[in-house]
């Protein structure tokens, strides 16, 4: 199409927006319109204009369905390598998962609960009477006391480190199934490694009408000759050059940014908007084939220690600490 054409798109969008009636309404305001201030009807025989209106039609009707062909082709395809991702990324991971279980141990510290700490030591000093070594059983109860003692310690300081993050996380909104936010305006989603911003918008349009701009920490989107939906400082950069954004079935765009720093969860998409709880996302385990090795390591080793926290039990450091004073 002519770049001429386009020169109009702004003053169409702005006059579409309008009718809430949809395209059937804007069709009737243009032909009322030629109707009423210009002889597109009586200035030539009857059958001139209906065949000026179906001819137009029609050139733009093949257009229209050759573009939604291609569009509908790219989407497929997309789909299907998509699909093809997460299904080898979920048989890696169910295979990592076969490997972890077969290798795992049972951890060599266990909770008690006050119940069972007191009926331990009832049982203990039960035994100590009826034992000939009296010293060196007195020895072993108070060795078990003061484990009773210590584990009780621990459960109360975490306990305290908990309402800590809950006060520090109060006002923070809780993340959506993707660990993002849905807004008002639009949603967005991210993994350790991507960003995914989908914008619905209200009307149909082509990729022509769409304006989308990044740089390393900001972001521009929406309609041409129309505020923007959304912009901003980003809550962190990203690589422009991964960066990208496609027209879905002409009333949704989605873009994706690929992150700099993968080793973090973003708490907004840009600065301006309300900030997610980080310690609520729940990381996909699926995403796990896509890192490095190195990488990967250090994520196992955050969910390691975030479940072992979630079961009153030590993290792989404090674990280490322990081994150590123990030897």
């Amino acid at each position: 199409m002519a770049d001429g054409e386009e020169k109009f798109d702004g003053m169409l969008l702005a006059m579409a927006q309008q009718h809430t009636g949809g395209v059937i309404e804007l069709l009737d305001t243009f032909f009322s319109f030629m109707a009423r201030k210009t002889d597109f009807y009586t200035g030539a025989p009857k059958e001139t204009s209906e065949k000026m209106v179906l001819e137009k039609f029609k050139k733009y009707q093949k257009l229209a369905f050759a573009e939604h062909d291609k569009k509908k082709a790219e989407n497929e395809e997309r789909e299907r390598r998509k699909q093809e991702r997460l299904r080898k990324k979920k048989e890696e991971e169910e295979e990592e998962e076969r490997k972890r279980k077969g290798g795992a141990e049972e951890p060599k510290i266990k909770e008690l609960t006050e119940e069972e700490a007191k009926e331990l030591e009832r049982k203990l000093l039960k035994d100590t009477t009826a034992a000939p070594d009296t010293s060196t059983k007195e020895e072993d109860v108070k060795e078990k006391e003061g484990e009773i003692e210590k584990k009780k310690e621990e459960k109360e300081e975490e306990k305290k480190e908990e309402e800590e993050d809950d006060e520090q996380n109060k006002g923070k909104i809780k993340p959506n199934a993707g660990n993002g936010a849905d807004l008002e305006k639009y949603r967005w989603t991210q993994t350790l490694q991507e960003v995914e911003v989908v914008i619905p918008l209200p009307i149909k349009v082509k990729s022509r009408d769409v304006v989308v701009e990044w740089g390393r920490r900001t972001l521009k989107a929406g309609l041409r000759n129309a505020p923007p939906i959304v912009e901003g400082e980003l809550y962190n950069e990203v690589k422009v050059e991964e960066c990208n954004w496609y027209l879905d079935n002409g009333n949704t765009v989605t873009l994706s940014l690929e992150k700099i720093n993968r080793m973090e969860w973003w708490s907004k998409l840009v600065t301006s908007d309300p900030e997610i709880n980080t310690q609520k996302v729940n990381p996909e385990p699926s995403k796990l084939g896509d890192l490095d090795g190195e990488t990967r390591g250090m994520v196992e080793k955050m969910m390691y220690d975030q479940r072992q926290k979630e079961m009153g039990l030590p993290t792989s450091d404090e674990q280490k600490k322990q081994d150590v004073l123990k030897k």
